[in-house]
């Protein structure tokens, strides 16, 4: 168990993250947490931001009352702002926001307004420092994830194919698609730290084969190494089949269940990690509680394969799984990016 200390190597980490999102003297720079937020990383954040001349101010928000009736984890969609005002205009008038809700802005029904308004927003994931410290953004990873997202967004089709007997085809014909190097440094755009993941948005009926989730692959609901294979039957976006025997295919059977909603089953959204940094393993060395597994979607190599939630495919849903593929090939429009978990240079 790691304790919860202001560490000064941690500041400094702070510090780097923020001079890489071109924080300047004197800018207005909003952080936003909530009640449950982790408050190490706030009050790191806040230590971090004045040491470079910054003018932090704290907007504090009550961690909404639970609606459903399981856990939600990974969802990517704080809903600890819903459209308050005085919030939101605070949070368009930054410099930058500091994002430290628990679930983050990214899918967040209010962050196309921030960004809109030319605030920047960067979410620091739910981990311990310990692991930003580790992961603190490299500008060499910049270059690389425009590279690849170039390549993304140019291609008509992703074809995803593994030993383990994945065989999925995605139609990403102008899918929305994004990428992010754990650092935002343009007025408008949001990042998440860790970072090193390039993905885009299929439109519906996009998306049709099978993803195996094989031994050592993860659940990032669950933050859990599988024991047992699982096969997702992707048919028109939707599973419509989740198979295998182990405990890990009846968890996420019931987990999709639970919302009785058909589209908890849909993807989300596709893609790959890129960061050679963020490791794999690293989820075996942390409690549950230390982390929130970031950089586990960010590992080099990775094919990222979520359901639940698309705006631009027309589907809404709290039911979400975030599940990084090891050992994959990714070909876009026949150029391999990943070749057999490897991440191609290109």
């Amino acid at each position: 168990m790691l304790v919860d200390r202001i560490e000064a190597k941690w500041i400094r980490a702070f510090e780097r993250t923020f001079e890489l999102c071109a924080v300047k003297q004197g800018d207005p720079i909003a952080i936003l947490s909530e009640t449950q937020s982790r408050q190490i990383n706030v009050h790191l954040a806040e230590l971090a931001l004045l040491s470079l001349g910054a003018r932090p101010f704290h907007l504090i928000l009550p961690t909404p009352p639970q609606t459903v009736p399981v856990p939600l984890r990974s969802t990517g969609s704080s809903d600890a702002i819903r459209q308050l005002r005085p919030v939101m205009r605070a949070l368009c008038s930054a410099a930058m926001v500091v994002d430290i809700t628990v679930e983050g802005l990214m899918h967040a029904p209010e962050t196309r307004e921030i960004l809109e308004a030319g605030s920047r927003v960067l979410y620091i994931s739910n981990e311990h420092p310990e692991l930003l410290e580790r992961c603190v953004p490299d500008p060499a990873l910049k270059s690389r994830m425009k590279k690849y997202l170039d390549i993304l967004r140019g291609a008509r089709t992703m074809r995803v194919t593994s030993g383990a007997g994945t065989d999925l085809t995605v139609d990403i014909e102008g899918a929305p698609a994004g990428g992010g190097w754990g650092a935002c440094d343009e007025p408008g755009t949001l990042d998440h730290w860790p970072g090193g993941v390039v993905i885009c948005y299929p439109k519906a009926g996009s998306t049709n084969g099978v993803v195996v989730l094989d031994r050592g692959d993860l659940n990032l609901t669950f933050k859990r190494y599988l024991d047992a294979p699982v096969e997702l039957e992707i048919k028109d976006d939707y599973a419509v089949g989740v198979h295998g025997t182990g405990v890990d295919a009846e968890l996420m059977r019931s987990y999709f269940a639970v919302w009785q909603d058909r589209n908890a089953y849909a993807t989300s959204h596709v893609g790959f990690g890129i960061n050679p940094n963020a490791r794999w393993d690293a989820l075996a060395l942390y409690d549950k509680g230390e982390i929130n597994g970031t950089e586990q979607r960010a590992y080099a190599g990775n094919f990222l394969y979520s359901t639940g939630a698309n705006e631009f495919a027309g589907r809404f849903t709290l039911g979400h799984f975030d599940l990084p593929v090891r050992g994959c090939t990714i070909e876009l429009d026949g150029k391999t990016v990943i070749d057999r978990g490897v991440l191609v240079d290109v």
